[in-house]
């Protein structure tokens, strides 16, 4: 019986060691409207994304998702953060348009409305 006792304090013991590692991780900012590129193509209804490197989203998977029509694309970022140009995805004028970086640790998004300028604004 002693010695389920004691196999019982290591492992609770053990656990409180181990957990008190973890450290909370610091939360990355979400893709910034102003960093993000467009390019919208107004006679085939498609646009692309491109997004300047950034260490916060190296080897991310990008998701690119249009709103307003349904439909988007998945890439991953580069070892740099960098995305794109991305496969053409369903777009037009004033679309809302989501996009989300999921890191290992972490997924941001920002969902901003498309001009042919570049995004407008965060959505509604």
């Amino acid at each position: 019986m002693r010695t389920v006792a004691a196999i019982v304090v290591l492992v609770l013991a053990s656990a409180a060691a181990i957990g008190g590692c973890v450290t909370p991780s610091i939360p990355i900012p979400p893709p910034s409207p102003e960093q993000m590129q467009f390019e919208l193509d107004v006679t085939t209804g498609s646009g692309t994304f491109e997004y300047p490197a950034n260490d916060n989203y190296a080897e991310a998977v990008v998701y690119v998702f249009n709103r307003s029509q349904g439909s988007g694309v998945i890439t991953t970022a580069r070892a740099d953060g960098s995305v794109g140009p991305t496969d053409p995805f369903p777009a037009a004028q004033d679309d809302e348009v989501a996009i989300t970086f999921e890191t290992e640790v972490q997924t941001v998004s920002t969902c901003v409305v498309l001009t042919v300028n570049g995004p407008r604004a965060e959505c509604r």
